[in-house]
């Protein structure tokens, strides 16, 4: 897939790439596919979209679901599948297809105008029938409700053959030498005929009658004096019921130009365009096609494919693609373009600037996206550089000139001056770069012959703390990670770590803490071996500080046993101590007696012990299991009210018990059954 941009409109040709020959062998396929990177990427959107030679048109069915293709050589038609993103079938034909038209909206019925002034028509399963016209054709149109087929060529008439009687109907006979072009309306069924001399006419189907005539006029000068000539036209197309596009063809008097190919705007309430859009270039314009979400107008002639803008003119974008035109589809409100072109390939194009990417090629519209996101921008032959690059190069002042192209916070230069300017500024650069590598091969042949305990003079602390972490013996001091991607870590001095600079103490704030206590206590073991036992800064010294802080530690741990003891005496009472007792402590810092107050010893209590204070629930005896797991039971007591209900449910039970009667003697009452009642028989 190939990206272009041009108008700031982004076109991704999906026909870019490779393509492999079709009379290798599959293992030779597979093995470039294998090896080539370029064939791998490609993407293929439909398989076999191409023809052996050329492709001269290409349409999309009215339900969207198939494509037809016509090109040589032999000339054959293609049908593809956009469900199954492959060829449904192909068919030869005698002679050149010069159009063909769509009779259904799908491939079942279409016909063929072919260059021997034969008429082709096909079914679903093939070939149906063959016909033949007086002149040659050269365009072709289909009427759906009188089901007329109506054929233009090199004749003042245009031919009619209705395929519901399956015969030729009166021709009609225009004002013009020869046309070039038929449309119908869809929107009215008008018939709209293109003249080579340059008119335009409408027919109406249901009289068969000319409802009006406009000419597309050019006005020149001859060496023979005033004349008026008309270009030819080309293309004709219908935006709604009113608007009309004309694709022209320029005139020639004695051999010269007269005028640029062009795209005209009509209203058909007018006579004159209200637009007219130049292609500049001397070939005809022969496929028109609108975008009506965004009202766009697509124009192509041989040259290119031009996207502009239908209330003004102004240009949208454009695709020039390498080999001649010779027809374009446009999907209707997608971005999806098809070009049929003097190539064997069928060429793609999406523009989602257009429109979305059709249902069957939805996965368009994400790798397009990411393909934005990620899209790198390369510079191969520029360098970018920064104002101190700049004055470390002695070259600041070149600021301003052409040479320098400013990009954020630095410039683009070329690559060759900043190897020269940088070979002029630093000429021992090369000598300090030989020797720093012959440095490393001699490390390198030394560290193989000679064994010794190997220090790490880079990142060390950092070594240390992950052998630390991991725990293991690790063979290679010089690699603590085992892993030679990271072996450039410990040797290389780019990659030392600043443990003092202010960003790593942000991003590691507790191993900078941690450090600086290391730091801390080192300090002091190195102080208590120098023997300093006066105090620093009015606080008192190690010796007695540290006496201290045993006897603290002593004093709480005696009343921590104390607390222990007198909580499981009150636990073998079965007793709950009254709220608000008070518990003895002895304080740390001197002999006096602090009571405070501690909570009841209620919450402290088991489960079964305060329910068998309550009353309410007798005490199982306690078992363990054979896996050792302890459990005990509680049965919880009713109360009296619970008991009396229970008791009067269970007597009223009794009592309907006893006025119940049975129901064993009432039989169904059936057909052949007799029902007695006091004796007496029912019906």
């Amino acid at each position: 897939m190939q990206v272009t941009t041009a108008g700031g409109v982004k076109v991704y040709n999906l026909s870019a790439g490779k393509s492999l020959p079709e009379w290798i062998s599959e293992r030779k396929r597979r093995a470039l596919l294998k090896n080539d990177l370029g064939l791998r990427r490609r993407i293929e959107l439909l398989q076999d979209f191409s023809m052996p030679i050329a492709s001269t048109g290409i349409q999309v069915t009215a339900d969207g679901q198939y494509i037809m293709a016509s090109g040589v050589y032999k000339p054959r038609i293609r049908c593809y599948d956009v469900k199954q993103l492959s060829m449904k079938f192909e068919r030869c034909l005698d002679a050149e297809i010069v159009k063909f038209h769509m009779l259904s909206e799908d491939y079942s019925k279409f016909v063929c105008l072919l260059s021997d002034r034969q008429l082709e028509i096909h079914a679903q399963y093939g070939f149906y029938y063959r016909t033949r016209i007086p002149k040659f054709g050269r365009d072709l149109s289909y009427h759906s409700p009188s089901c007329d087929l109506y054929i233009v060529g090199a004749s003042s008439e245009v031919y009619r053959l209705n395929l519901d009687q399956g015969r030729y109907m009166a021709p009609l006979h225009t004002n013009a030498r020869s046309c070039t072009v038929c449309e119908i309306n869809p929107h009215h069924q008008l018939l709209t005929i293109g003249t080579e001399q340059g008119g335009v006419e409408c027919w109406d189907p249901r009289s068969n009658t000319r409802c009006g005539q406009m000419a597309v006029s050019l006005d020149t000068m001859d060496s023979g004096g005033d004349t008026t000539l008309q270009p030819a036209v080309t293309a004709l197309k219908y935006k709604n019921s009113l608007t009309l596009a004309v694709g022209t063809a320029s005139g020639q008097v004695n051999g010269s130009k007269l005028s640029e190919m062009r795209v005209l705007l009509y209203d058909l309430r007018t006579p004159t365009p209200f637009l007219e859009k130049d292609h500049h270039y001397s070939i005809p314009v022969h496929s028109i096609a609108f975008q009506r979400s965004q009202d766009l107008v697509l124009s192509a002639d041989a040259k290119a494919l031009r996207i502009w803008h239908c209330s003004d003119g102004s240009p949208f974008t454009a695709i020039e693609p390498e080999h001649a035109i010779n027809s374009v589809c446009y999907l209707p409100e997608t971005g999806m373009v098809f070009m049929a072109c003097e190539d064997s390939k069928m060429l793609s194009y999406y523009i989602p600037a257009v429109g979305h990417a059709p249902r069957w090629c939805s996965f368009l519209d994400s790798l397009t996206e990411e393909l934005e996101e990620a899209e790198p921008v390369v510079y191969d032959d520029y360098k970018f550089v920064t104002s101190s690059d700049l004055d470390t190069l002695g070259l600041s002042h070149l600021v301003g000139t052409n040479l320098l192209r400013g990009y954020m916070h630095g410039y683009f230069m070329d690559i060759r001056l900043y190897h020269k300017a940088k070979a002029v500024s630093q000429p021992f650069a090369y000598r300090e770069y030989r020797k720093e590598k012959i440095r490393q091969k001699i490390d390198e042949q030394r560290a193989s012959r000679v064994k010794e305990k190997k220090v790490l003079r880079v990142n060390s602390e950092l070594a240390k703390r992950l052998m630390e972490d991991t725990k293991k013996t690790v063979k290679d001091v010089s690699n603590p990670l085992g892993d030679n991607r990271f072996a450039a870590m410990f040797s290389d001095a780019n990659f030392q770590i600043d443990e003092e600079s202010e960003e790593f103490r942000a991003v590691h704030p507790v191993l900078a803490k941690a450090k600086l206590k290391k730091k801390k206590l080192e300090e002091k073991q190195a102080d208590i071996e120098r023997g300093e036992s006066e105090e620093r800064e009015g606080r008192p010294s190690d010796e007695s500080s540290s006496s201290d802080e045993e006897e603290e530690r002593a004093a709480w741990r005696e009343v921590a046993r104390l607390r222990r003891s007198k909580m499981a005496e009150e636990g073998e009472k079965g007793s709950v101590g009254e709220e608000g007792a008070k518990v003895e402590m002895v304080a740390v810092s001197g002999g006096d007696r602090l009571s405070i107050q501690r909570p009841s010893t209620v919450s402290r209590a088991s489960l079964g012990k305060r329910l068998e204070r309550e009353g309410g629930a007798s005490l199982a005896t306690p078992h363990s299991s054979s896996l050792g797991n302890k459990e005990m039971k509680f049965s919880l007591k009713k109360s009296e009210v619970e008991t009396t209900h229970k008791q009067r449910m269970r007597d009223h039970r009794i009592e309907r018990r006893k006025l119940g009667r049975s129901a064993k003697k009432i039989l169904p009452k059936t057909r052949n059954t007799p029902v007695f009642w006091k004796g007496r028989r029912v019906k």
